[in-house]
């Protein structure tokens, strides 16, 4: 919906309105349809804005609430706001405009820091109490809604990226020696807080940050995601039925909560047709669907089109196809890497850029099958994960997940990053979080409220939002995945993982889409590096920044650049792709090598 960000000044000066304008140039492209800040004493707070609900300036941001001593900037939406909306006037609060935005403002009044436990959606979104002199930072449940921040002995900004930040002046930019071993470990997924950077942290999810204006600050978590069984045990057949109600009222709330059209990104895969036939069900009107495909390679097909269109024409949707040739993959994968908030290593995060640049000339609004393959179990490796009986379960889960074991990370980079295994350490303290039945229990969790967060999520966001147009991710409604957190794993992983999704599909989809192998978004000039992209990546790797920076060592790179297609992860990921990708980041947007 938009891009947010502030200063409050923990030392007695006033906010530097500079670099606030400078954190807002950084975010213009979130929000294309309006500018705004406020300034307070030691805040000040920046918004751009994304127009969806109440298109009226009255929902213009920062909004300020005289009466209540209230300013807040947020990023998001609320899907249950018309509901909350009326509960609070019975309160007795009136409202001065018609969108999501003022219920936060209201419903802080009115509850508190607990605010955050009835909101249904997704948001970050920053609040400033004028008469405590107190900023709250909250982010959504399942971090859908980005918030990073830093801090000094002078200042706490925060923003929705990290080039905001960044351009703001006086960020610790060095290598996180912890956050460098999680992305490289868990293909580009440094969790919450850690970041890459060692001065810029995120927020995590499910989490709210007070700061009194003395600079005292306080955490709390407000939500954690069981995955145990409790109650009587249903069937089968009511699991289906209990999970098709649950999506059928997500991607409905999704499609009614705005006031612009919303499309879908049908990529021909069975979480975005679905969301196609679900919308159907659900009925409203026209449904705009949307497709990218690419070049093929020998080995691989560039685009699933074969599938999208059927399901296009099953139901009558305004269908869009964009075929993209490899150059433009190559020449613009520059631009994408500069919208990413952190360094990615998903090899659709262009297409999602190409993409969500012709979308936008159409809708502000997509609803995305992200989530899906984590909430129900659709990836190959959880059955692999599931059959191991040998070993704690952190070596059940590295066997079939880690890029790179401890060992291999040490040969990858220099000898000044060298130390524990924190990856391993990591994982293993999720893993044993109490609240999870069984081990694939855990892993699903640890997925759905850590490793989705940093890395299809945040990339559907990013992607998406460096045009104006905001993803919608319904498999990540929260009473979704706290339904599906409480199934038996054997009816997510049975019929090649997705069960239940696949059997509520029958008969809503072509057989041959349901069926089908499991696919991902194919960019696969990406996947077999050979050619110009091979060069590409050499000359990234072997550019003079990258050898003074002298972050991987020379024989290892060397290694990759002599045979990159023999050197791939468990999850079949490019390993040179991994390292051209963190120093073409590093070099773009910590250099400013643009």
């Amino acid at each position: 919906m938009c891009g947010i960000c502030g200063e409050l000044r923990l030392d007695g000066a006033r906010p530097d309105l500079a670099a606030l304008g400078r954190m807002l140039g950084e975010l213009r492209r979130r929000g294309p349809d309006h500018e705004g800040a406020y300034e307070d004493g030691p805040l000040a707070l920046g918004h751009r804005r994304l127009a969806i609900i109440d298109l009226s300036e009255r929902a213009h941001q920062p909004m300020v609430d005289p009466e209540l001593g209230l300013a807040l900037v947020f990023n998001g939406t609320i899907y249950n706001y018309p509901e909350l909306r009326r509960e609070l006037t019975r309160l007795g609060y009136r409202f001065f405009s018609h969108g999501d935005t003022e219920v936060i403002l209201k419903a802080y009044h009115a509850w508190g820091e607990r605010c955050v436990e009835r909101l249904h959606g997704m948001f970050a979104f920053g609040l400033w109490d004028l008469h405590a002199r107190r900023l709250f930072l909250a982010r959504d449940r399942l971090g859908i809604k980005p918030l990073y921040y830093a801090r000094t002995g002078r200042w706490l900004r925060f923003a929705s990226n990290a080039q905001a930040l960044i351009a703001a002046g006086g960020l610790d930019t060095e290598i996180d020696p912890v956050g460098l071993h999680h992305q490289l470990t868990l293909h580009g997924v440094v969790p919450a807080p850690r970041t890459i950077l060692r001065g810029l942290r995120k927020l995590p999810p499910a989490t709210t940050l007070t700061v009194e204006a003395d600079g005292a600050g306080r955490e709390r978590v407000y939500w954690r995601l069981e995955a145990t069984r409790e109650g009587a045990p249903r069937s089968e057949a009511e699991w289906e039925e209990a999970v098709h109600g649950a999506l059928l009222e997500a991607v409905r709330r999704r499609r009614a909560i705005a006031d612009v059209p919303v499309g879908v990104l049908l990529s021909g895969g069975l979480d975005s047709s679905l969301l196609v036939a679900l919308l159907a069900e659900a009925g409203g009107g026209e449904i705009l669907t949307f497709s990218v495909g690419f070049e093929d390679q020998p080995e691989e097909r560039g685009s699933e089109f074969e599938y999208s269109d059927p399901v296009a024409e099953r139901y009558g949707t305004r269908h869009h196809r964009f075929l993209v040739p490899n150059e433009q993959v190559l020449e613009r994968l520059p631009e994408a890497v500069d919208c990413m908030a952190e360094p990615m290593f998903g090899q659709d995060a262009v297409a999602f850029y190409l993409l969500a640049e012709r979308v936008s000339r159409e809708v502000k609004v997509v609803q995305s099958g992200q989530g899906a393959d984590e909430v129900f179990g659709g990836y190959f490796w959880y059955p692999r994960m599931a059959a191991e009986t040998e070993g704690p379960a952190v070596e059940r889960f590295r066997r079939h997940y880690f890029d790179r074991d401890h060992a291999e990370y040490l040969e990858t980079v220099d000898p000044r990053f060298h130390g524990p295994d924190h990856t391993a350490e990591l994982v293993a303290a999720r893993l044993a979080e109490p609240g999870a039945e069984t081990f694939i229990d855990a892993v699903l969790r640890l997925d759905v409220t850590t490793l989705v967060v940093d890395d299809p999520v945040k990339r559907v966001d990013n992607m998406t939002m460096a045009w104006g147009l905001e993803a919608r991710v319904p498999f990540l409604d929260h009473h979704v995945v706290e339904l599906a957190a409480r199934m038996p794993p054997e009816l997510k992983l049975a019929s090649g993982g997705k069960h239940i999704l696949k059997r509520i599909a029958r008969g809503r989809l072509p057989d041959k889409v349901i069926d089908r192998p499991k696919g991902y978004f194919p960019v696969p000039a990406l996947k077999y590096v050979r050619g110009p992209f091979l060069a590409f990546m050499r000359e990234v790797l072997d550019s003079p920044r990258a050898r003074e920076r002298g972050l991987f060592r020379r024989p290892y790179v060397e290694r990759l650049l002599a045979e990159p297609e023999r050197h791939l992860t468990r999850i079949q990921g490019s390993k040179l792709f991994h390292l051209a990708m963190l120093e073409l980041w590093l070099q773009r947007n910590v250099d400013g090598l643009r």
